[in-house]
């Protein structure tokens, strides 16, 4: 089991592996109820147990990458009152079918389906054949707020299949998550756009502006800066909006799809040049990161921007820390 932390997001570990197989499930146990729901977990055959789950903790929500062999997971009310959550889970079904129980009713979720639910209802999950899945958690507080404070008494079960223009938003929404549990991830960003889509599965798009979309298409960005032919169609495909559509959201936002695309570059190059760890690192490899396809045209948008050169920028920043470790 291993954390750490990145731009704003607190990433967790963990994996059976190396456990002995007696203490799996107890531990398995403890890791989700430290990291995302806390859950009464049995096997549902002889083998040994085999799971891992990828935790990514950010200001209020918490996603997850779940896998493991046949289980069955619960929440009782006996359990629930001695492990209350105060949330609400969203479940995406990734691999293998599963049943989901809850008070006065059923479901079965096949893999695309993703269902949303109050962790302090008693419910029962079981999977089979084993399960993948990735996981969103809310405070009920902020669920409420989104959804105009609406109590969730039952689950509701939507698809997030890509094929389906029906479920564009909800598809966007499970993009984002696995996106951020990929990679490094930019707290307030990408808690911005799960808010809003999720608002948007669930109520529409209240204030009628396409936040949803533009919080989408900003996570979409942040997330992949590194290729070098991201551009505004790719954004617009992301996000499952006309390129003219984006563009006119972003300029409401005061900037266009292409200027938001090279200022964040420009910010993640100045955080690398400025890095002391990544003093070794070449200027040309620095570029190619920040998805500059040409070191000349990344010095001249940085001196542009900046007032400065990215070779004189790492002078600088090297030599005010050897400055600070002399006085130290």
């Amino acid at each position: 089991m291993t954390s750490g932390q990145s731009r704003g997001a607190k990433a967790l570990r963990f994996s059976t592996d190396g456990i002995p197989s007696n203490n799996r499930v107890h531990l398995w146990e403890h890791h989700n109820a430290r990291a995302l729901i806390a859950l009464d977990i049995r096997t549902m055959d002889e083998q040994p147990l085999r799971a891992a789950e990828i935790n990514l903790h950010l200001p209020s929500l918490k996603f997850a990458s779940v896998r493991g062999s046949a289980q069955v997971v619960e929440r009782s009310e006996a359990f629930i009152r001695r492990h209350p959550m105060n949330s609400v889970a969203v479940f995406f079904a990734l691999e293998g079918e599963a049943f989901f129980y809850y008070q006065g009713g059923f479901e079965a979720l096949r893999p695309g389906q993703a269902v949303i639910y109050d962790v302090d209802r008693p419910f029962m999950r079981g999977f089979s054949s084993g399960l993948r899945e990735m996981v969103l958690t809310i405070p009920h507080e902020d669920y409420l707020e989104i959804t105009g404070g609406r109590a969730l008494t039952k689950p509701i079960v939507f698809d997030f299949r890509q094929e389906q223009s029906a479920s564009r938003r909800a598809f966007t929404l499970a993009r984002l998550v696995s996106d951020a549990l990929a990679g490094s991830a930019d707290a307030e960003t990408t808690e911005a756009a799960a808010l809003e889509l999720l608002s948007a599965i669930l109520v529409g798009d209240r204030s009628g502006t396409g936040a949803c979309h533009l919080a989408a298409a900003r996570c979409y960005i942040a997330g992949h800066l590194a290729d070098v032919e991201l551009d505004v169609a790719k954004v617009a495909a992301a996000t499952g909006i006309s390129e003219r559509h984006l563009a006119r959201l972003f300029n409401e936002a005061g900037s266009s799809p292409s200027a938001y695309i090279l200022e964040l570059r420009l910010e993640l190059a100045r955080r690398l040049l400025t890095d002391q760890a990544e003093a070794e690192s070449p200027i040309a490899a620095v570029a190619r990161r920040c998805g500059f396809s040409s070191q000349a045209y990344f010095a001249r948008a940085y001196k542009t921007r900046y007032a400065v050169t990215p070779s004189a920028e790492r002078k600088a920043a090297l030599a005010q820390c050897g400055e600070r470790l002399v006085l130290h």
